[in-house]
Parts: C-alpha cells; structure tokens; sequence
C-alpha cells in the first residue's frame, strides 16, 4: 500500500513550530470548488484582527487559468467569503473561509453553484427546509488501491464490513475519527459517521442543517476530510463506484423535511412530494452529479441497495427505491423522506436546489425555471 511522502515528514518537529506564538495575527484560509466542480482549492492569508462575521473577511482573488476557470489572458477570478469556521488544523484564533466564486464582471462561475441555490432558499424560507446529507467515500493508497486491500487481489464478500469492529473488518478508523473531531472543532454541523458496506468505504453524515448551510456544511466537512487524508498519506476519492463488480457504489442520500412534512399528518405533504419527483425524475438525475447522470449511472444499476437509474420508484423502508420513507415516519404519520438517487460527488448546493424547486415551487419540465428578482423578492418577503 503506497502512502503519500508528505505523510513521513516527521509531524513532531512541524508541531514544535505550530506551538510558537502568533502575536494578534490570524491565518485565514480562503476555500473555494475549482472548475471541476468536485475539487477544492485553498490559500491562506495573514488578517490583523479575528474575523467575527463575513463582513469582515475582504474579498480576495487567484488564477483562474490554473484552476479550470478561466484563460489565462484574462485569470483573475474573486473570492467571496460566505461562512466562517474555526481552524482545526492551525487552531484557534485561525479561521477557514468558505467562499463563492465570481467571474472578473462579478457574474458567477460555472460551478458557483451555491449562488442560484442561495436564491432558491431564500424564496422557500417559510417553509424551514431541513436537509440531513449521508456522504460516503472510499479510501485509497495514491496508487488508486482500496486502502487495506490486498496488493494482488481482492477481500472477503461483502457482509462482515459495514458498521464492522476488528482489524479484519474496517480499514483506517482512525482517519475516520480524526475527521470527526476536526468537524466538530470546526464548528461543522456533523451528527455521525460508520463503516459502510464496501470495505474500506465509510460515510458521515452532515444535519440537520437549514437551508443553503446544508451545503456549506457539507462542502467544509469535505475539504477537512481531504486535508485530513493529506496528514495521513491517504486520498479518499467520491467516486460513486470506485470499484466494479460485485462492490457497493458510493451515494450521498439526502433526507428532506418541510414545516409540513415534520407535523402531526406530515405524511401526506412527503406523499404529494414524492408525487412531484416521481414526474421530473430526468431533471434530478442530471442534478445529481457533476456529469449530469454519467457518473451516477455506473452506481444506480438497480443492483447493490440502488433504485435503477432509468426508473423511479418509492417505498416504506426500501433501499432499492429511489425515494426512502423511513419506517419510523410511516408510523409516526410525519418526518422526513429520503432521496437515495445522489452520487458521492454530488454538489449538494445543486442537490437541495432541485429538491425545493420541485417539491415546493411546483417546477415541472426539465429545465429548472429563471426567477425574475421581483418574484424572488415577493416570495421570500412572504408571512407564514
């Protein structure tokens, strides 16, 4: 199994230099997607003063021709800071920076997706959308090798791995745990993690979260993962199957509830919005990772817990449908539903986006609709 060779520098000797003071400075690293839409990027800069809201960050740039977003006659794209959470790597007072990406004429990039899903929250607000988002991803050595895989061959069958215990059952718990405390040092709305069915494959789970933080949080819970892996010589891939054959995929399932889902006779609004999916399912799947179903089609087979790709279905407690209705929400006659069709690498800014757009702005077709900004403001202007 081949690690990284920045994971055998001796961490003993960088910790001797991270304990020195830093006088009143603050190092604020500035994370953005890049223009695959999947990989992030960061840099980091010296403030004079800890930042204690967005307002306080400034704007910043970088070269867009060398991350996929720009020529180079013309690279300077701007940074946007948008949410502000502690450093668990360089620790407090230091900051990492989440942010949007503008174009030079201030227009957003082609994977700022986050900017037409913030105003899609906005207009949806009354109804206090809440998103709970299951990331899973595998992990890897840098050759591309599942990581405690055989070098020549292959694992025992599926079965003994996912929530597994033993040496011989889960690889590289303690990445896992790392990532959890970092996640919740940083302030990142994580509420569990477990070993999923493929080994070496886990899943953490991000939410309840409102709104457009669903994504902000899940995007910030990724890139502490990565760097996180990075300090351990290990990559973890989202790939959502990262191995063919007879080997689970990996999906992101995203749970939904509304004001009037999570009330006492809930279960008729989940109804009708199962209803709305079942008939904009193309749209979804093109929503749902970053190659507009390519990706995801490799997953969605109808085999290993997946609904078909071509197909849509819904049912009480079936991981073989697109759409889950928990067991406990059947019962309880409320809740919240589970979308089981998003990849691993979905954008969940996208992923939320489409939900409300179908599910509470009634959109139907398989383009989503443009919003002119005086019914965005007429929408998100009105009383409960």
């Amino acid at each position: 199994m081949s690690v990284s060779h920045s994971s055998k520098l001796n961490k003993g000797v960088r910790d001797q230099y991270m304990k020195l003071p830093q006088g009143k400075k603050v190092l604020a690293t500035y994370i953005w997607i890049d223009g695959t839409g999947e990989g992030l990027r960061c840099k980091t800069r010296t403030l004079d003063f800890e930042p204690k809201s967005i307002e306080d960050l400034p704007e910043w740039n970088f070269d867009g021709s060398s991350t996929g977003q720009s020529e180079g006659s013309n690279s300077d794209m701007f940074l946007i800071p948008v949410r502000i959470f502690r450093d668990p790597f360089c620790l407090d007072p230091n900051k990492l920076v989440l942010c949007e990406v503008l174009k030079y004429n201030r227009t957003k990039a082609e994977t700022n997706l986050r900017n037409s899903c913030k105003k899609v929250m906005d207009m949806v607000k009354n109804s206090h959308p809440w998103f709970g988002m299951e990331q899973e991803y595998t992990l890897l050595g840098i050759d591309g090798h599942p990581y405690g895989w055989p070098e020549n061959g292959f694992p025992g069958p599926q079965g003994p791995y996912y929530c597994g215990v033993g040496a011989n059952k889960v690889y590289g718990r303690d990445i896992v745990e790392a990532h959890y405390k970092a996640c919740l040092y940083a302030g990142v709305e994580i509420s569990g993690t477990n070993a999923e069915v493929m080994p070496s494959q886990w899943e953490f789970q991000v939410g309840p979260c409102e709104g457009i933080e669903m994504g902000d949080h899940l995007w910030m819970a990724r890139y502490i993962l990565h760097r996180v892996c990075e300090d351990f010589g290990i990559v973890a891939t989202l790939d959502p199957k990262p191995m063919t054959g007879n080997w689970n995929g990996a999906g992101c399932h995203t749970n939904v509830s509304t004001n009037e889902t999570r009330q006492k006779g809930g279960i008729k609004f989940i109804e009708a919005a199962i209803e709305k999916l079942s008939k904009r399912h193309q749209y979804h799947i093109r929503m749902y990772d970053p190659r507009g179903g390519q990706d995801n089609s490799r997953r969605l087979t109808g085999q290993h817990e997946t609904s078909s790709i071509n197909e849509f279905s819904a049912g009480v407690a079936n991981r073989g449908a697109s759409i889950r209705i928990p067991r406990q929400v059947g019962q309880d006659g409320c809740g919240y539903f589970e979308d089981r069709r998003p990849s691993a690498n979905c954008d969940p800014y996208a992923v939320t986006e489409a939900m409300m757009r179908t599910v509470l702005l009634n959109e139907t077709g398989d383009e989503p609709v443009e919003y002119s900004d005086e019914t965005r403001l007429q929408r998100a202007a009105a009383k409960d």
